[in-house]
């Protein structure tokens, strides 16, 4: 009942996750992402328990393929489950039980995996990495917003739709992105709504935060007002805005 897409994008250093479906509050229970260790996307009928579990066995140096392995052995609901995983290495593995609904299935490709389950049909995850690929060079969260909507445009999940997430780590330990749409008519277009909200100012703020290049972060009002207006003068110029 969902569709999901965990990507790497090598020139930026950022690791994400992008997913929709039509159920509520996706973002709350797809998506697990630690820093520097590796990404799960756990999905179909969920165990919320692969995703902690998934992020704990990559600490511990597990592979993607050891941990989908891991997880789904020791899972007597498996054949209901569909999970997919990167690991710091940037390998990839995927799992489609037998018993999720179909259409369901997986595509790994160059740096990203593709999976999805209860999806009108296989060109859902097709024109989702198609697109994806194409959009090679934008940042990551454009690429994912127009990788789901490819995906939605050839179907997506039969039902309809409800809900979508996109989580986007950096080098540091929290999220770069983290936005989400609970309940909606039109979920895609109100994250694209969202993403272009935080891009104002939030992700320009963001940079002064505590990090672990400077664990204090900036606390002077004047000069973090001041800098937030010079990143966005220095985007308008580069932009040609």
């Amino acid at each position: 009942m969902t569709w999901s897409i965990i990507a790497h994008d090598a020139k930026a250093g950022h690791l994400g996750i992008a997913v929709s479906t039509c159920a509520f509050a996706v973002g709350a229970r797809v998506p697990s992402i630690a820093t520097g260790i590796g990404a799960v996307a756990s999905q179909a009928f969920t165990n919320p328990f692969y995703g902690p579990k998934g992020i704990g066995l990559l600490r511990a140096g597990a592979t993607a393929p050891d941990v989908v392995r891991i997880l789904t052995e020791a899972d007597e609901g498996r054949s209901q489950r569909q999970v997919h995983v990167m690991d710091n290495a940037r390998r990839i593995a995927a799992y489609t039980g037998e018993g999720c609904v179909p259409w369901c299935g997986h595509l790994i490709g160059d740096g990203f995996s593709v999976a999805g389950n209860m999806l009108a049909g296989p060109a859902v995850i097709e024109e989702t990495a198609r697109v994806f690929e194409e959009t090679a060079g934008q940042p990551l969260v454009l690429r994912f917003l127009a990788a789901l909507k490819a995906g939605e445009a050839a179907g997506g999940d039969k039902r309809g739709k409800q809900s979508a997430a996109i989580l986007i780590h950096d080098a540091e330990d929290y999220s770069l992105i983290d936005i989400r749409v609970d309940d909606h008519p039109d979920p895609l277009t109100e994250l694209t709504r969202l993403e272009a909200v935080g891009h104002e100012r939030y992700l320009h703020y963001r940079q002064f935060l505590p990090s672990r290049a400077n664990p204090a972060g900036i606390t002077d009002r004047a000069e973090i007002e001041r800098r937030i207006a010079e990143s966005i003068a220095a985007e308008k110029r580069e932009h040609g805005a």
